[in-house]
């Protein structure tokens, strides 16, 4: 009773948004597999306080969300902390919020979350909408001078860091910046695109590249966010590097990375970091049929990286996808321990990788042969404009 006693005093003196930045910061840790004695009461305790619904997910308070609803077509659930190129953690928009208030612009934020709160108890959404865009042009230009000088930079990211021990947070402060000074060009963007690209063929990839042209051109830094966009859209996230590949010269790794859209490569590789984690939950809560599929997913990311991008385990990206591997083989291995060598195991079954067996293997040599077919094709056209 005594530490119960103690945690609920501690809850006390912290302020509502501390709270739920705690509770954020809580979850951010479960979700990257750290095991913190004491936490799922904590949890629960908070999320009975700021979640009515028993939601595990965050949702901001009303003056963030309207600052921060800009972000939500790029936002996503959980909290990996790793590379994730195009996207931003909503677990993250807490501690981003609390050092706004606190440290980027304490007066500012503190006017702009009582016009707000007035505004909306008056009903008024269009005025709400005015207010929220004028403050958005007002972190912009504060971060836009704060990110030129490196030492206000490290101090910045030192004050962020009271707040989270994220190792990405900051990265999804700059990425914010990128957004927002986007202003509409992502909804217009999105709301171009169609509803879902079930097949990713030759033809699709040229009209997508054709918008993304269109984008980059006139919104650089928010290129990483529209190929978010488009990897939504797609049946298989892998299907993205399609827009890479295509482009290139020809399957080697280098003439990949040499395309203006060779980034994708490293997003199917976040992607699969997702479900490296996502496959590790499932196998702490003994959801071995969830685990199956992921790892099913998994294996077809592996086996397309490799055969779409030749030498690509020579370069930068085939370091980082055997990691990778290397992690989930851990995983999985882990697993299949637990049972009898004489009890099969349905992460152990070959079936999973699709590729190993004759069909998977057909194609293989059908994918060969198509692609030495285009290349004697180029070899010959180049051969005749030469002469």
């Amino acid at each position: 009773m005594d530490e119960i006693d103690r945690l609920s005093e501690f809850l006390r003196r912290l302020t509502p948004l501390s709270r739920s930045c705690l509770l954020s910061e809580l979850e951010r840790l479960e979700l990257c597999g750290i095991d913190m004695p004491g936490s799922a009461d904590l949890q629960s305790r908070l999320r009975a306080e700021f979640r009515k619904d028993g939601s595990t997910q965050a949702r901001a308070t009303s003056p963030s969300r309207y600052f921060f609803a800009p972000l939500e077509l790029v936002l996503i659930d959980g909290a990996p902390d790793h590379a994730n190129m195009g996207r931003i953690s909503r677990n993250t928009l807490t501690p981003i919020w609390e050092w706004i208030c606190r440290d980027l612009l304490p007066t500012m934020a503190r006017d702009y979350i009582q016009a707000i709160t007035d505004q909306v108890a008056a009903n008024k959404p269009k005025e709400v909408q005015k207010i929220a865009s004028t403050f958005q042009i007002k972190v912009v230009k504060v971060l836009e001078n704060t990110l030129t000088s490196a030492e206000n930079t490290e101090t910045a990211r030192a004050k962020l860091g009271q707040y989270t021990a994220s190792r990405t947070a900051f990265d999804d402060v700059v990425k914010m910046l990128h957004v927002l000074r986007s202003g509409d060009a992502l909804p217009k963007f999105n709301e171009k695109l169609p509803d879902t690209i079930a097949k990713f063929d030759d033809g699709q990839v040229a009209q997508i590249t054709l918008q993304l042209d269109a984008f980059k051109k006139a919104h650089p830094q928010a290129l990483p966010f529209a190929l978010a966009l488009v990897a939504r859209r797609l049946k298989t996230s892998w299907q993205l590097v399609r827009l890479a590949t295509k482009a290139a010269a020809s399957k080697a790794a280098a003439d990949v990375a040499a395309t203006p859209y060779a980034s994708v490569v490293h997003m199917v590789l976040d992607r699969l970091d997702d479900k490296r984690l996502a496959l590790r939950v499932a196998l702490r809560n003994n959801r071995v049929l969830i685990a199956r599929d992921l790892l099913a997913e998994i294996y077809d990311t592996e086996y397309a990286l490799k055969v779409r991008i030749d030498g690509i385990e020579h370069c930068e990206w085939g370091v980082r996808l055997q990691q990778l591997m290397d992690a989930i083989a851990t995983l999985v291995s882990a697993e299949v321990s637990r049972f009898p060598d004489n009890v099969g195991h349905i992460l152990g079954s070959r079936r999973l990788r699709s590729h190993d067996t004759i069909g998977g293997k057909l194609t293989y040599l059908a994918w060969k042969g198509r692609d030495a077919i285009e290349d004697g094709a180029a070899a010959f056209r180049k051969l005749i404009g030469q002469t």
